[in-house]
């Protein structure tokens, strides 16, 4: 069985999945397992290379394991049962741009790779090539399982479904399992007692049902609340105050995706909110990237600790047949009934034998389908830009998105606009470069 990784520079990612691979003995004895690892940076390429020798040879279990490296994609593809995609296009100085430049007009921005100014641009220079992976899948790999984790992840598993020949594709991220990780922690609950469903978009999802034994926890998670007054000063405890359930990400995330936080220099300071947090993450990324490297060359351990991610769990489940539950990014094909039909919402999915078959859930409560109808809506617009060659349509989704229209009048928001598209020039598709 081959899988693919795309992005393989991205060593801490890479290293964790494989970990996560390889401490599945029946994907080790199954036939042999062969791991392609391609990137378009050399110097990343070898690195991720030597990580996966290094980690195949200390991984448990028995079994042959081939690791190739590949500069050119196609190659890579080629016969793979599966593809994860951790592709990030143009790197930390695309990030710099996302953040300086919309900064440089007073709007305020977390994380930036979801929504937003930053995550709308993120998305636009991420489809050519996402245009160019689906065209190499449909002819080297047409039954292959494209694993996306590539953000903004609605945005791009919409485009991926939308314009390109991609047959199976599911996006997947961290966020529902961790949310309940740390709830079952906060009101003192084993996570493997707690029962929960959670919907809605990724990245704005919602715990819809938070339960043991059939009753509720959320008694208990008001009364941590109440005994601990410092959670009231975390933006997601402030929105489940305020809207009745509680919200699947981060406080740094989920301020970017609402009106009524990042506008405002008072509720920054009472709800702690960390502006321009994803600069320093990156920064720390590419430093641990270059210690892992500088090891490898010197011969000296790295550390290698399993993650238990989606991916390798879905692959496990394919080759087994094992069945899981896990949360998926999938086209909402009656999944969520007051959601858009056609966008890409997140919700529980069946992986076994079959694949990744999501599971429909009931109507979101009106409030929470009302704030991820607005989220829908840049996502469409942004999607709707590149598969139409609209470059209005860039500045219709900036005018769409919440934190950005509560910040910025529209002569802003499109002045804004072209000095991103010059910013990121190449990057963009070629129909979109143009000012409006």
């Amino acid at each position: 069985m081959k899988i693919t990784f795309l992005g393989a520079g991205s060593v801490e990612f890479t290293q964790g999945l494989l970990a996560d691979l390889l401490g599945f003995p029946e994907l080790r004895e199954a036939g042999g397992l062969e791991i392609a690892l391609h990137d378009i940076d050399p110097e990343r390429l070898r690195t991720a290379e030597a990580a996966a020798h290094y980690i195949a040879g200390t991984g448990q279990g028995a079994g042959p394991v081939k690791i190739t490296a590949h500069l050119e994609r196609r190659p890579a593809l080629e016969g793979a049962a599966f593809v994860i995609n951790i592709i990030q296009v143009g790197m930390i100085g695309a990030t710099r741009t996302d953040f300086e430049i919309p900064a440089r007009y007073g709007l305020r921005q977390t994380i930036g790779d979801t929504l937003g100014v930053g995550g709308i641009f993120r998305a636009l220079r991420t489809f050519p090539v996402l245009e160019a992976i689906g065209r190499d899948i449909a002819e080297v790999c047409p039954d292959a399982w494209l694993l996306n984790y590539t953000n903004p992840m609605a945005m791009n598993v919409w485009y991926l479904s939308a314009a390109t020949p991609v047959k199976n594709v599911v996006g997947l991220c961290h966020s529902v399992h961790w949310t309940i990780h740390d709830l079952s922690e906060l009101v003192g609950v084993p996570m493997d007692e707690v029962s929960f469903l959670a919907a809605g978009v990724n990245h704005q999802a919602w715990v819809l049902r938070f339960e043991r034994a059939g009753e509720s926890l959320y008694p208990l998670l008001d009364a941590a609340i109440e005994r601990d007054p410092g959670l009231l000063r975390r933006v997601r405890v402030d929105m489940y105050r305020r809207l009745g359930v509680f919200p699947t990400e981060s406080s740094e995330h989920s301020s970017e995706y609402v009106p009524w936080y990042l506008h405002s220099d008072a509720e920054i300071e009472r709800l702690r909110i960390p502006v321009g947090d994803y600069i320093g993450i990156s920064e720390d990324n590419v430093r641990r990237y270059e210690e892992t490297r500088d090891a490898l060359r010197a011969g000296r351990p790295i550390p290698v600790e399993a993650t238990m991610e989606y991916a390798p769990q879905i692959i496990h489940s394919v080759a087994t047949g094992t069945r899981r539950v896990i949360h998926g990014n999938v086209v909402n094909r009656g999944l969520i009934g007051n959601l858009p039909p056609g966008c890409v919402v997140e919700v529980p999915c069946v992986a076994d034998a079959l694949g990744v078959t999501p599971m429909a859930v009931p109507d979101l409560p009106p409030q929470l389908a009302a704030l991820n109808r607005a989220y829908v809506a840049v996502n469409e617009l942004t999607v709707r830009a590149a598969v139409e060659g609209r470059p209005e349509h860039i500045r219709h989704a900036v005018m769409a998105d919440p934190n950005a229209s509560a910040t910025l009048t529209v002569e802003q928001i499109w002045a804004l606009c072209d000095d991103m598209v010059r910013a990121h020039g190449d990057l963009l598709p070629e129909s979109l470069r143009s000012p409006v």
